[in-house]
Parts: C-alpha cells; structure tokens; sequence
C-alpha cells in the first residue's frame, strides 16, 4: 500500500512554520496515544504514522529530503527500503516528553534541564509620605530587613577552597520523575532540593544556606504624583536566592497621609473655604491655601455655600502626566452662631426689608415644591 503523505497525515500545508507542525502532532498524539486509546489497534496504527510524519517533518534537514524526493528522499518508501519498526511505542518517548515536557514539569534524565536553586524571596516595605512629597517627590531612606548572599562563600554555601557536587539521585536535574501510562509528574529532588548539586563541605558563616541574615540601607528615589497604594518595583532587591537562584524583588508601597486641609480626587485638590455671612453677601478677597502657601481669591457677591472656585494648576501631578491639576475650593458660608445686640438688632431689620424680596435660590425651591404637591 502507498504510504500517505506526511502533510496531509498531520493536516498542515507544505510551508507551514514549526510552530503550527507541533501544535498539529501534539493534537493528534494526544488523540491517538494508545494509553488513551487501549485495546484499539486502529488508533495506534495512527498514532505510529502520525509520530512518524512528525520526525521526519520536524527535522530540517529530513524536511527538506522529503520535500524533494518523497518518501524516497528519506529512505521510507516500505519495507526493505530503511523503513523504521514502530512496533515499540516506547522509542517515542523522548519525543513525547519534548513535546509535553512544559505540560507535565521539567524534563529528567542526562541531557535534561538542571537545577539553578530557588528565587529568592519578594519583600514589601510600606512608605507613608506627605502631601508635599507628591508634588515635588523626595529621596526616602529605607533600612530593609534580609536575607543577602553569604560573603565567605559567595552565596554558594559551600567551604571556600571546595564546591558543589553533581547530585547522584537526580543527575544534576533537580527533578525527579514519574511516569504511568500517558501522565508524567514530576517534582523537585529530595536530596538536593531542586538544586541538582549538593555540598559535602558546608560553608560555617552561613551553614551551607548561601545566606545570612543583615539589613540593609538604601535610598529611593520617590517620583512626583505617587498615589496612595502605588508600588515601586526594585529589581534584585529582595532577598537572596537559594542554591546560586536569582534574587527577589523589593516593593516599595507607597501610603500617602491624609491632609488637615486638603483631599485628592486623582490630580485635583479639595479644600473647603469657609466665608463669614457678610463677606459673602456683600462679595470680598479672601485668602485660600494651596500647597505652594495662600493665594487671594475673589468672592463674588451674592456667593452660595456649595459654590465651587477653580485654581489651576494648584493641584497635583500625576505618574503619567507631570503637569499638575486643579484645586477645587468649595465656598462654606459661616452663619454666625452667638450675635451682639446691635447685631441682631441689624438682622432684624435686614429681615423686615427682605419680607418682600425672594432669592433666586428659595424661588426655584417654591416653585418645585408648588409643581409636587399641587
């Protein structure tokens, strides 16, 4: 019988890219792998002739003899012509496990991918700034505690003049493995914890860790328009790695403390101004805080409470945006609590003068209430 083409055994076109042959064989061996197909001839028969589409395909040099020449070019044209047994599934296992090892965990055995210790781990020191330090940023000092790499040894955990030995159990892996059938596990080596080396002759400053225990001084640069909850993200800073792993990273979380005067809405600024009664009736110049010191802001006569008044460029910068926003001034009129005699005696005969005179403000009240109820 005529052996089937490889490409259309695999459903992909002639000049399909790698990637899309491996996606296509990884489909179909997981179809037709006989553990997940036991007792059914039909489906190893193609799981053998997917698997051998798929190595001659995926080597170039094969690829490119076949793309010339057929099966000839390959030396698979039938029996008698070089043609390989797939009588034994198991000669597809190294494939299989390059295929499935980033499913299944790491690859074992000579050859396969070792160890290299474990990361260190990642710290997070909470910063509480001011409002000002958001405006023009500062330089925070940060004492950290943590684990840094042993100087004696150079991290390696081993006595100086002697180092680190293959690990026999695993081969240098750092994994060991498991297999049944189609499922493959695999989990770090107990005799050298992942690391796929051990040491026979402990480092004594750190006990053969690699590590030891310190603190350490830095300076942070904090930029402008940090908001409360950000993060700053150092790199390296964290602790120590185990076994020769890289080291984690440090978090700067940055808490900015609440303002006696002020609250941020993003790059905006809200203050309340309070203004004495007749200030605001009769209109004046008041002064408003900023975070660059008082500034004068005209009233107008006749202000409400509730009234807002917009200084630009008065708020604060933001991460992404350095120019600054706004601050709002929410205008709060003072009714005055405790009154002389002459005072009251001039609000009373403010009141009898006003009997006749309905503000805008109280007029649409009336009106709404006249269109609810009547």
């Amino acid at each position: 019988m005529a052996k089937r083409d490889y490409y259309e055994i695999l459903g992909i076109d002639r000049g399909a890219p790698d990637d899309a042959l491996k996606k296509a064989y990884r489909k179909l061996a997981l179809q037709f792998h006989p553990d997940r197909n036991p007792d059914d001839p039909a489906a190893e028969e193609h799981f053998k002739e997917v698997s051998e589409a798929y190595s001659v395909l995926s080597d170039p040099e094969k690829r490119r003899a076949y793309d010339r020449f057929g099966h000839q070019g390959v030396g698979m044209g039938g029996p008698g012509h070089g043609a390989p047994d797939f009588g034994d599934l198991g000669s597809f296992t190294d494939l299989f496990n390059d295929l499935f090892g980033d499913i299944f965990g790491a690859r074992g055995g000579p050859g396969g991918r070792r160890g290299h210790g474990q990361r260190g781990a990642d710290l997070r020191y909470n910063l509480e700034i001011d409002l000002h330090e958001v405006l023009d940023g500062s330089d925070a000092k940060l004492t950290i505690p943590k684990m840094r790499g042993c100087g004696t040894c150079e991290g390696s955990g081993a006595r100086p003049g002697t180092s680190r030995d293959t690990c026999s159990r695993c081969r240098g892996t750092g994994q060991m493995i498991f297999q049944q059938g189609f499922f493959r596990i695999s989990r770090p080596c107990d005799a050298c914890g992942g690391a796929g080396e051990v040491i026979q002759e402990r480092c004594r400053d750190c006990r053969g860790t690699g590590r030891v225990e310190s603190e350490q001084s830095m300076t942070v640069r904090v930029p402008p328009g940090m908001d409360d909850g950000a993060r700053l993200r150092l790199q390296g800073e964290g602790e120590a790695g185990v076994a020769g792993g890289p080291s984690g990273d440090l978090y700067v979380v940055v808490s900015v403390k609440p303002h006696p005067l002020f609250n941020r809405e993003g790059s905006d600024l809200l203050c309340e101004v309070p203004v004495p009664f007749a200030q605001a009736a009769l209109g004046a110049e008041v002064e408003v805080p900023t975070l660059d010191g008082k500034v004068k802001v005209r009233i107008p006569e006749g202000t409400q409470s509730g009234k807002m008044i917009r200084l630009r460029g008065k708020g604060v910068p933001t991460l992404s945006n350095r120019s600054r926003g706004d601050q709002l001034c929410r205008i709060f009129v003072e009714v005055p609590t405790k009154l002389t005699d002459r005072q009251r005696q001039l609000l009373e005969q403010f009141a009898e003068e006003s009997d006749t005179e309905v503000s805008p403000v109280t007029k649409g009240f009336l009106d709404k209430l006249r269109d609810l109820f009547d």
